[in-house]
């Protein structure tokens, strides 16, 4: 059995005290998405928030190390045998495979659960971040049998965690055999988030373009964000308890981070930001760097003059929200959308004359007549523009959707809303080709690592 966090707490702190660094293993998990409701795409990504942890755990003499064992698909005995080496104080678990799904990750713990087990007599204090402790933190915890789970964004908590838990705010770790939440989500200053530097060796890895469609990639890719947040609040999106208020990051320091993809090998860059919106010093700045990058945005907030620029800048895929073919289902899901069903297919036809791949985001709503649906997808698809089948709406929690069914997210949550969509659909996405488990046999499923 490992020791209580106490004593691995206080052999942290005694080695912090004799100018000693603090170890933190940063670790994202093998991931399996066997059977799960999962909307996001299987290929590993990188770990920005790992990213930026490991750089101000650095700034404050702490080592950091960051194992991707979904990058570098490592086996559950590769992965104890190199945290054993490393002999963290702390180790840093995620429930989400990187922030680009923190807003839809797997629902269900099955991964973070067994690959904590793996390491259960490693003697260390066990963190939790993530999308699920940031939603149900209590419940997290006791599910990962963890010490602290960090709500909200945890590149800037981590640091922290060496001072009485106490003092802190953004946590929830047991009190009197209890878990107890001390503050709310914390939303990180990332105007003061420095360019991530990524080695040419650990990028080799990377060889997925996340959303590109236009040709076979023949080196590596990445991912990097240019805001974090995004200013409309749409029923469906799970953001209310981390990722966000909308913020930029400099532009400077984003063209910085992106040179040093090139120099590190990178021919593609996807923009994470929840919402790309038009900012032209970035993409003329990206204009002189000749690096192709895909987004994901709404169309309707894009003049022909902008998505000029952003043709020019590189772009090679958009993935644009639409959502619903009508104003009112447009309006049932809070887009705030300004512009006709009309104005909108218009846009994306004079996006996909510029960007090579154009994709219109549908979610399957009541009350949008399936015939019309199909006819305005034909439309679109005749002018080179993919419009994926309507999916089903998951509700996350954290998102408006389950606030509005359910109300404010407890240590059931994510079973309500698993059962839930189970229960309502019969059919699912087009990404999903296996009919989903439901969430209790998921995470008491061994996760089978390739």
């Amino acid at each position: 059995m490992r020791r209580p966090a106490a004593e691995a707490l206080a052999r942290a702190v005694s080695a912090s005290a004799a100018s000693k660094p603090a170890r933190f293993l940063l670790l994202n998990p093998n991931w399996n998405f066997e059977k799960s409701i999962y909307f996001g795409c299987p290929q590993p990504h990188l770990a920005l928030e790992f990213g930026y942890a490991r750089d101000l755990l650095a700034w404050e003499g702490n080592e950091a190390l960051i194992l991707d064992a979904q990058m570098e698909n490592l086996t559950a005995d590769e992965i104890r045998s190199r945290a054993i080496a490393f002999d963290p104080h702390f180790l840093v678990i995620t429930t989400a495979p990187s922030y680009l799904f923190w807003r839809c990750p797997p629902p269900e713990l099955r991964t973070p659960i067994q690959t904590l087990k793996d390491l259960d007599d490693l003697d260390c204090v066990r963190v939790v971040v993530g999308p699920h402790g940031s939603t149900t933190p209590k419940a997290s915890l006791r599910k990962l049998n963890a010490d602290i789970v960090i709500l909200g964004e945890c590149e800037e908590i981590l640091p922290q965690l060496l001072k009485p838990w106490s003092q802190l705010s953004s946590v929830c770790y047991w009190a009197g055999g209890n878990p107890w939440v001390q503050g709310s989500p914390h939303a990180a200053n990332i105007q003061k988030l420095d360019a991530l530097e990524w080695s040419a060796g650990y990028l080799r890895h990377h060889r997925h373009h996340h959303h590109r469609f236009d040709t076979t990639p023949t080196g590596p890719g990445a991912e990097v964000e240019a805001s974090r947040g995004c200013p409309y609040h749409c029923t469906f999106c799970a953001k209310d308890n981390f990722r966000d208020d909308y913020r930029r990051r400099p532009v400077p320091t984003v063209l910085e981070e992106i040179d040093g993809l090139i120099d590190a090998g990178a021919e593609y860059v996807y923009f994470i930001d929840e919402i790309f919106l038009p900012n032209t010093p970035l993409l003329e700045g990206l204009v002189k760097r000749g690096i192709k990058f895909g987004i994901q945005t709404r169309i309707d907030l894009w003049s022909h003059a902008a998505i000029d620029l952003l043709g020019r800048a590189g772009c090679v895929s958009i993935e644009a929200g639409v959502e619903s073919i009508t104003e009112s289902g447009r309006e049932a899901l809070a887009k705030k959308c300004k512009a006709s069903t009309q104005d909108l297919a218009s846009r994306l036809k004079y996006a996909k004359e510029r960007v090579p791949f154009v994709q219109a985001n549908l979610i399957r709503m009541e009350n949008d007549d399936t015939e019309m649906v199909e006819l305005w997808r034909e439309d679109l698809q005749r002018h080179g523009v993919w419009a994926n089948a309507p999916v089903p709406l998951f509700p996350y929690p954290g998102s408006p959707e389950y606030t509005a069914r359910w109300g404010t997210p407890d240590d059931q949550a994510w079973e309500r809303a698993h059962a839930y969509y189970l229960n309502q659909y019969q059919t699912f996405s087009d990404v999903q080709q296996q009919v989903p488990a439901s969430l209790h046999e998921l995470e008491q499923m061994n996760a089978e690592r390739c």
